[in-house]
């Protein structure tokens, strides 16, 4: 599988033996003098020595109260931030989770509340990005299309917070947040796809045992990598634990990975980027009149049909395809992505993801975001070929980062003084797909098969060049499930990309949906 890898340095720090003199012998009643004399030194060092319950420690996580309106109503709430040990077989820590529960205050009955845990993806993002941008009760402020104020960056309540439905625990794994492996040089040990979920789930377990959750719904909600995650979960879960869910949210999914990644004679990712390209191609004017003045929706639609159909036929055929079909599909690719034909052409009818960012909008020297394609920066070198970085990245990380180091200490009260890691580089992954390309969805699928109940979501954005919604609809249409459990499947579209609740109005729907969604997963089906 093609991959893009940021290693990892990782600092060791040896310990150090300190050897000492041997005491001598002395008459018995001396040596019961100075036994008992040592042994009261002893227990007070230990005293003197022995690390405070303080704010965020491993000893006792810190709790504190707080209140939100949410659709007109208040909410009142308590925090639990802290980190949750991870043991081995002998009882030994391995890890450290970090995590932050939210759970509303004055509910009598746990059974009837769903509990929702949370995580991003990267691998190697922490629970931030949905924490506070949408789930969570107090939300980083931005303008109402998503774009960036100028610093410094504010939070504000979040009145679209998910908390009103279910309690919600953020999860940062193993190499994220505050999350860390007890010695820094096993850390690989938990950086792969099994690796990760294994350790993922036994804090899920740990937690609902800890907090009396185990007849309460249980949800899982993840965006990007962390759809594969909770792919891989819903699995692990389910085999080790013995946990079913009631429902898994998906928000920018990819499970299969060859739907994102094209090369050799992989043409597929070619075919289901090209509805996003239109997509980002619509927000910026750059397609023909009669397009443009069309609703989104309904350009998508025309694109999603040339793409599966002339536009797959003629990557098919190859170098075999007809002069006059392949003229034919070179013009209508320009028509729907705004690039020109004869640079369509040139590209053998197979524009990357890098060449379109800088390609779309060259002539005004700017490159669009991969998370999101609505987002434009500046590029250094006007004659690049590749995108130089992520307008959407640079646009929002840094708002993210700065709103979250002061809410967990001011008013989490989480004194934690090693960095948050918000997005970390954690060196190799382990993909469990030597000469292949991962595959979850097969997991997802067997999970379905075996509890019929199960629900899950799929929140999809039109303008996400990293995980494009067509590629998940693809994922979903050749789902190996039973056509009875197709009715299990939600699908929902919002206008913006990856993130795409940082767009206040489709914030406002995809809390709708997930609502919704969740409260349609809780229902007893009629018999």
């Amino acid at each position: 599988m093609r991959a893009w890898i940021l290693s990892a340095v990782i600092f060791v720090i040896g310990d150090a033996t300190v050897l000492a003199e041997a005491p001598k012998p002395v008459p018995n009643e001396v040596a019961a003098e100075a036994k008992a004399e040592a042994e009261a030194k002893a227990e007070a060092k230990s005293v003197e020595d022995a690390p405070e319950e303080k704010s965020g420690s491993k000893s006792k996580p810190v709790e504190t109260k707080h209140s939100v309106t949410i659709n007109g109503q208040p909410v009142s709430y308590t925090v639990k931030a802290g980190k949750m040990p991870i043991k081995d077989a002998e009882g030994k820590s391995t890890a450290e989770i970090f995590y932050m529960a939210y759970t509303k205050d004055g509910v009598g009955d746990k059974a009837s509340r769903p509990v929702t845990f949370s995580f991003n993806g990267g691998p190697g993002a922490s629970s931030v990005w949905m924490h506070l941008g949408l789930l969570g009760p107090r939300r980083v402020k931005l303008e109402d299309d998503g774009s960036a104020p100028p610093p410094p960056y504010q939070l504000e309540d979040n009145e679209h917070s998910l908390l009103d439905e279910t309690d919600l625990v953020f999860i940062d794994p193993v190499g994220t947040g505050y999350s860390r492996a007890t010695k820094p040089e096993e850390a690989k040990k938990f950086h792969g796809v099994q690796e990760d979920a294994r350790s993922v789930g036994e804090f899920i377990r740990l937690y609902v045992t800890q907090n009396l959750r185990w007849p309460s719904p249980k949800f899982l909600i993840g965006e990007s990598y962390g759809t594969t995650r909770a792919a891989a979960l819903s699995t692990e879960l389910m085999n080790r634990h013995r946990m079913n869910l009631n429902g898994i949210m998906l928000v920018s999914t990819v499970l299969d990975f060859q739907t994102i990644a094209a090369g050799g004679n992989n043409d597929l990712a070619h075919v289901l980027f090209l509805p996003s390209f239109t997509a980002a191609a619509w927000h910026h004017g750059r397609l023909d009149a009669g397009l443009q003045k069309l609703p989104l929706v309904d350009v998508l639609a025309e694109s999603e049909k040339f793409a599966a159909g002339d536009y797959q036929l003629a990557l098919f055929q190859g170098t075999s395809v007809a002069p006059e079909f392949r003229a034919k599909v070179v013009t209508e690719m320009a028509r729907l992505t705004g690039l020109k034909a004869d640079y369509v052409e040139a590209a053998n009818l197979r524009p990357t993801l890098a060449r379109f960012s800088v390609e779309l909008l060259r002539d005004k020297h700017l490159q669009i975001g991969r998370f999101d394609g609505r987002y434009t920066g500046f590029v250094q070198d006007r004659l690049t070929e590749t995108y130089e970085r992520d307008p959407s990245a640079d646009a929002i990380f840094p708002v993210f980062a700065a709103t979250f180091n002061q809410y967990v200490r001011e008013e989490l009260k989480v004194e934690e003084d090693e960095p948050y890691e918000v997005l970390a580089r954690l060196g190799l992954w382990n993909w469990n797909a030597e000469n292949e390309y991962l595959n979850v969805a097969d997991e997802l699928a067997g999970t379905m098969m075996r509890n019929p109940y199960l629900k899950v979501h799929v929140s999809a954005g039109y303008s996400d060049l990293a995980t494009p919604y067509f590629a998940a609809v693809h994922t979903l249409n050749h789902l190996k499930i039973a056509p009875e459990l197709r009715k299990n499947l939600v699908v929902d579209y919002y206008a913006a990309g990856h993130m795409m609740f940082l767009n206040k109005a489709d914030l406002i729907k995809q809390k709708a949906d997930l609502a919704e969604f969740i409260r349609g997963a809780v229902e007893v089906p009629a018999k």
